[in-house]
């Protein structure tokens, strides 16, 4: 594998903090690489030093020859006047970008809800970055950064991402490298993992599961060898002190299997005793929906819904961006009434809500973090235990030093950790969250999972993370079509689902200018003629699909072939060439058959 790039000896120091310290670094081709560590790291900072962004305060970066790196920042350069056409295609004529398979894939699976002509600056912050994101991925790059990329992303566009990363590149060509605190993504893209800490970069093998494992391994064997040296300098010391021989052993590295480093683990939670605690503070009733639909300009978002939360329930929601998730949640607790059918709510219920926002903090932006702690005086229940706030900020892992901050001047993700301290200090019965996971590194989310776990009520929680969602919940839920669907095979059952549903446009077209035309020209097609269309194009892409497999397929036959065989490599390429001519074909049928239907 070739070297792509890479960096000697750096160092990187801010006014307040010195980030990293003679750290060197190899990136070669086939690289699927996931960047972990803590907030404040330096693992965006990573990616700015080797994308160019940013340069080293000593040693160097270095590149291969004219490497391409593309880097999806935090945060985005787009220009608010711009329109959405224009950053994804520029001037370029359609038929360039529209005949491009690649491109419509990128532009259907992130922006095709989102109106082709539109302003930049009259988007969401969501929307801004799946454009941003879609501009990135159009790009031809041998390296790419991507910074959190799956912010602002629903379910199924996290599963597109993972995809289309997978099949971007050749295997063993371009180089990927990822910062992200979604699990599920790492696992299914990397193939190595790297951690920040201490000023330094470790790397790991394989996805983030592997890198669990061998960094609980890594501590075992570090303590083992601590303990082992505690116990030398004791010896040495009772040596010395008798005048005996020193004697030296050396630790062992020795890696166990994964059932072995869990063998001692309790189960996350014990269901029968949170739901017994559960009914002790809830009673029997939570939430009973019958027959609930709420509509908005005659437009049902929840439609004829029968669900019964209980308590001691611990249910995930998943669904698509805008399908009406928030209404649904506000429907649970009474605050948006239903347009047809009943809520009951329990007479004992207290809900809690923890939103993406944060809202609950804006009162105390000008304490500081012990004055605010210093108003809860009671204690809460977990784990079977009655723990004091105290005891609560330091599973938290807050610091001594934190605890002077403002909480205006605290990160995002020590803003939602102190957020949901207060929730639980209110003693809720009934607690929404609505992705907590935001703002939150890995082993921050590892801390408030194990807080969660050993929480004695019911839990509803709306997140695209699906580790997290797996990890918390028992049971998930889809929200599809305005109705509530239990997913007894979880995430990849709704992701089948959604696959089978029908398929959105590849991409969303540009609008046309009117065009006036003579009395003959003016003749619309009829509902019949527009059906058949669409159903020719949906055929039409479902054998793209078969080709590029079958294209696939042979180049990686034609790989594998006896390079000396020069026979059989010709007429592997006889098979490509009369497959790539298939497919051209293919995707002028559908180009002409999209030109007939106006789109």
């Amino acid at each position: 594998m070739a070297f792509l790039l890479g960096c000697e000896k750096v160092r990187v120091e801010f006014p307040t903090k010195t980030v990293f310290e003679n750290v060197s670094l190899g990136i070669d081709e086939g690289a699927r690489i996931g960047i972990v560590g803590r907030n404040g790291d330096g693992k965006s900072t990573l990616l700015s030093l080797l994308s160019g962004a940013l340069e080293p305060d000593e040693g160097r970066v270095v590149r291969n020859g004219a490497v391409r790196v593309g880097l999806l920042g935090q945060r985005d350069q787009l220009d608010d006047a711009d329109t959405v056409k224009h950053v994804l295609v520029g001037d370029a004529p359609e038929y360039e970008w529209a005949g491009d398979a690649r491109i419509r894939d990128i532009l259907s699976g992130l922006v095709s809800d989102i109106p082709w002509e539109a302003a930049i600056g009259t988007l969401s912050g969501g929307q801004r970055r799946r454009v941003d994101l879609a501009r990135l991925l159009m790009g031809d790059w041998d390296v790419l950064g991507l910074d959190e990329p799956t912010n602002h992303l629903d379910i199924r566009a996290i599963w597109w991402l993972a995809e289309h990363l997978k099949k971007r590149w050749k295997p063993g060509s371009g180089a990927l490298l990822v910062v992200t605190h979604d699990r599920w993504f790492l696992d299914e893209v990397c193939l190595d993992m790297w951690e920040v800490h201490d000023r330094k970069v470790e790397p790991f093998e394989g996805g983030y599961s592997a890198y669990i494992q061998q960094r609980v391994e890594r501590q075992r064997v570090a303590a083992l060898a601590e303990e082992k040296r505690q116990n030398a300098l004791r010896r040495e010391l009772a040596w010395l002190a008798r005048g005996a021989k020193a004697r030296s052993t050396k630790p062992k590295f020795r890696v166990d299997a994964a059932q072995a480093l869990i063998a001692d683990v309790p189960e996350l939670r014990n269901p029968i005793e949170l739901k017994r605690m559960a009914m002790a503070r809830l009673g029997k009733q939570v939430v009973e929906m019958k027959q609930v639909t709420v509509a908005f300009d005659g437009r049902p978002v929840l439609d004829g819904i029968d669900w019964i939360i209980g308590p001691g329930d611990r249910y995930g929601i998943v669904g698509g961006n805008g399908v009406g998730k928030t209404t649904l949640l506000r429907t649970i607790q009474g605050l948006q009434q239903p347009t047809a059918g009943t809520v009951k709510i329990g007479k004992t219920v207290r809900f809690a809500v923890l939103s993406q926002h944060l809202d609950e903090l804006m009162k105390f932006k000008g304490d500081r973090v012990r004055e605010v702690i210093g108003r809860y005086g009671r204690r809460t229940m977990l784990d079977g235990k009655n723990m004091t706030p105290a005891q609560l900020l330091e599973r938290l892992e807050f610091t001594r030093d934190d605890l002077n901050e403002p909480v205006e001047d605290l990160s995002g993700g020590q803003k939602r950790r102190l957020a949901l301290m207060l929730i639980l200090l209110d003693e809720p019965n009934v607690l929404i969250l609505d992705e907590p996971g935001n703002d939150l590194d890995t082993d921050m989310l590892a801390a408030v999972e194990g807080l969660l776990d050993g929480w004695p009520g019911t839990l509803l929680l709306v997140t695209h993370d699906r580790y997290l969602m797996e990890r918390v919940t028992d049971h998930q839920f889809a929200l599809i079509d305005g109705k509530i669907r239990h997913l007894p095979r979880g995430v990849d059952e709704y992701l089948e689902l959604v696959e089978r549903a029908e398929k959105p446009l590849p991409f969303a077209a540009p609008e046309k200018a009117p065009v006036k035309a003579d009395a003959s020209e003016e003749k619309r097609l009829s509902g019949g003629e527009i059906r058949t269309l669409r159903k020719a194009m949906a055929s039409t892409e479902r054998k793209m699909e078969t080709l590029k497999e079958k294209i696939e397929s042979t180049r990686a036959e034609m790989a594998a072939a006896d390079p000396s065989d020069f026979v059989a490599l010709g007429d592997f390429q006889k098979q490509l060439e009369d497959l790539q001519a298939q497919l051209d074909t293919l995707e002028e049928e559908w180009l002409e058959a999209a030109e007939t239907l106006g789109e």
